[in-house]
C-alpha cells in the first residue's frame, strides 16, 4: 500500500535572534571565564547560522518586563529561571504553536474535512504539560473527540522519524486512516550562560519552531499528494552514548552534545545507511550522490560537513540543511521537516536512481544514544514555488522584533 504525505506546513514564533548580537550578550555575561568568552565566539561565530526564533518574547531590548526572568536588557545580564518558570511557558508558548502548524497542514490539503482525521501524533523534547498538545489541538481544530492521539516526548532531534513510522503503520493496517502529525520545540527556553563547551555549544545552535504534516493511504486523483513515505529505519552507533544526552536540571533542561559527535556520525554514517538503501534494490552499491536529495537534519555546521564528506555528496545536495540552519538554526525534532519542506518547494528535474514517477528522497536525522534514523521517500509533485525572502515568511511570520538586539 502507498502512503502519502498531503501536506507540509511549518510555523515559529515571532520574536527573531539575530546570531551575531546574541553571541555579544552571551560573550559580555560576567560569570564567563576568558576560555569561556573564546568559547562563546568560536561557537557562535562557527555555527553558520544567521537567525533564529524564540518564544521568550523576554528576549529583546523592547522588553519591558518589571520582573524579568531570562533577560535584563537595562543590565545586559542573562538569568536563570527555574525548570518549573520554563516549563510554565512551554505550556502557553508550545500550545500556539503546535495549534498554528496543525491548522496549516490541515487547511493545505484540499478537500479534507478535519472529521476525517483518525489519528493524531505530537512531538516535542522540550517540555511536559497535560492536558497536552494532543488534547490542545483536538479542541482547537475541532477534530472527533474520538480521534486516536499519541504523544511522543523526549525523543530529541530525531524524533519525527519515529512519528512519520507510526502514521504510516496507521495508514497501513487501515486504509481510510488520515493521520496529523506535529512536532514543536521551545529550544531557546533552556538557553543559558555557562564556561561548559555543550551548554555553549546549544545555546549557539538551539532555536524554536514547529512543523505539521497529512499522511493517509487514500487515493485521491483530484488531490495530488507531494510524497510517498517508502521505507524507515533505526540504527545504534556502537559508541556515542555519552556523547549526545538531554537531562532535566533544577534550571532548565541540559543538552549534552559533546565535540566528538560528529565524528561518530562520521564514522558509522555509511553502516547506519545500509538497512535503509537494501529496502530498495535500485539503490543498492550506487553512488550516494545519485540519489537527488538529501534532507538531513542540521544538527550542526560540522555534522553536515561531515556527512556530505564521507557520502561525497555536491554543495547544491546540502543547501536544503544549510539552508534551513542558516535561516532557522536547530529546532530539534522539526528541523529536518523545515528540510523537507526546502526540497519539496524546489522545481522538478529530470529522473534519478531509483525513481518511479517522482525524485528520490533519502533523509536522515540524529539523536542521543546515538541514534540515527534514516527514511526514504519519493517526491511525486512540485509544489507551489517558495515565497520571497524564504527565512522568516516561509513560515509565516511576519519581520517582528529583533531579539538581543
Amino acid at each position: 500500500m502507498t502512503v502519502y504525505l498531503r501536506s507540509l506546513e511549518t510555523a515559529v514564533p515571532p520574536t527573531i535572534l539575530i546570531q551575531s548580537e546574541a553571541r555579544d550578550v552571551f560573550a559580555a555575561q560576567p560569570g564567563l571565564s576568558r576560555l569561556g568568552s573564546r568559547l562563546v565566539s568560536t561557537c557562535f561565530d562557527s555555527a553558520a547560522i544567521d537567525t533564529r526564533y524564540t518564544a521568550v518574547g523576554e528576549l529583546t531590548t523592547r522588553s519591558r518586563a518589571e520582573n524579568p526572568q531570562f533577560f535584563d536588557p537595562a543590565a545586559g545580564l542573562l538569568l536563570s529561571p527555574s525548570t518549573k518558570v520554563r516549563n510554565d511557558i512551554f505550556a502557553t508558548e508550545a500550545t500556539k504553536l503546535f495549534i498554528e502548524a496543525a491548522e496549516k497542514a490541515v487547511d493545505a490539503f484540499p478537500g479534507l474535512d478535519r472529521s476525517d482525521i483518525t489519528h493524531l501524533v505530537t512531538v516535542s523534547c522540550t517540555g511536559f504539560f497535560n492536558p497536552g498538545p494532543d488534547y490542545k489541538i483536538v479542541r482547537a481544530l475541532g477534530l472527533n473527540p474520538a480521534v486516536q492521539r499519541y504523544h511522543l516526548g523526549f525523543m530529541g532531534c530525531y524524533a519525527a522519524f519515529p512519528a512519520l513510522r507510526a502514521a504510516k503503520s496507521f495508514c497501513d493496517a487501515d486504509p481510510d486512516a488520515v493521520v496529523l502529525v506535529v512536532c514543536a520545540e521551545l529550544c531557546s527556553l533552556h538557553v543559558r550562560t555557562s564556561n561548559d563547551p555543550d551548554t555553549i555549544m546549544g545555546s549557539a545552535l538551539f532555536a524554536d519552531g514547529a512543523a505539521a504534516a497529512v499522511i493517509s493511504a487514500r487515493e485521491l486523483p483530484d488531490q495530488p499528494a507531494l510524497m510517498t513515505l517508502d521505507h524507515f529505519e533505526t540504527v545504534l552507533t556502537p559508541v556515542g552514548e555519552e556523547a549526545m544526552a538531554w537531562n532535566i536540571g533544577d534550571e532548565g533542561f541540559e543538552m549534552v552534545l559533546g565535540t566528538y559527535v560528529p565524528h561518530i556520525i562520521e564514522d558509522h554514517i555509511i553502516r547506519a545507511l545500509e538497512p535503509l538503501l537494501s529496502r530498495d534494490a535500485s539503490l543498492i552499491g550506487i553512488p550516494y550522490r545519485d540519489i537527488r536529495h538529501w534532507a538531513i537534519h542540521p544538527g550542526g555546521r560540522s555534522i553536515l560537513d561531515k556527512v556530505q564528506s564521507r557520502l561525497e555528496l555536491s554543495d547544491e545536495q546540502l543547501v536544503p540543511a544549510r539552508e534551513t540552519l542558516r535561516n532557522y538554526g536547530n529546532m530539534s525534532s522539526a528541523t529536518v521537516l523545515f528540510v523537507i519542506r526546502h526540497i519539496l518547494d524546489l522545481d522538478g528535474a529530470d529522473g534519478d536512481a531509483g525513481e518511479v514517477g517522482g525524485e528520490r528522497i533519502c533523509s536522515m536525522a540524529f539523536g542521543p544514544g546515538l541514534t540515527v534514523e534514516t527514511a526514504l521517500f519519493t517526491k511525486i509533485t512540485t509544489p507551489r514555488a517558495p515565497e520571497p525572502d524564504a527565512g522568516p515568511e516561509r513560515a509565516g511570520v511576519p519581520r517582528a522584533e529583533q531579539a538581543l538586539a
